[in-house]
């Protein structure tokens, strides 16, 4: 998944898309900032996979920001209710309430979509 800022430079492309250019300084800034406040928007841990790039694209330089984590998918688009079992034991093993529970099925009930990186990049305008 990804998020990208884009701009169309002009007249003075070459000047503006060289490394180091004022469009490319300032698509830098911009896609830093958004990254930046993906990671602190993101559930858990889930902002340390986060990182961010600026690259040439069709229309001209544009900024990507990446979250590679693997459950990245369900946290954008939640997830319906479902069952859980166990894979390789007999039962699942838990915590409620400091107590100990075992149990062959949980039925979960789904978890609200979380799209993170949109908030990031409305916030980092």
């Amino acid at each position: 998944m990804s998020v990208e800022v884009r701009i169309e430079p002009g007249r003075i492309a070459r000047l503006l898309r060289a490394r180091g250019g004022i469009a490319y300084r300032r698509i830098s800034a911009r896609t830093e900032r958004v990254a930046r406040i993906a990671e602190g928007e993101a559930p858990g841990s889930m902002g340390s996979y986060i990182s961010w790039k600026v690259q040439e694209g069709p229309r001209g330089l544009e900024g990507v920001i990446v979250c590679d984590h693997p459950a990245v998918h369900y946290v954008l688009s939640g997830t319906r209710p479902h069952l859980i079992r166990p894979r390789r034991a007999k039962a699942l093993r838990f915590e409620v309430g400091g107590e100990v529970v075992f149990t062959r099925l949980v039925r979960h009930p789904g978890t609200r979509p979380n799209n993170f990186l949109a908030r990031a990049l409305r916030l980092g305008r």
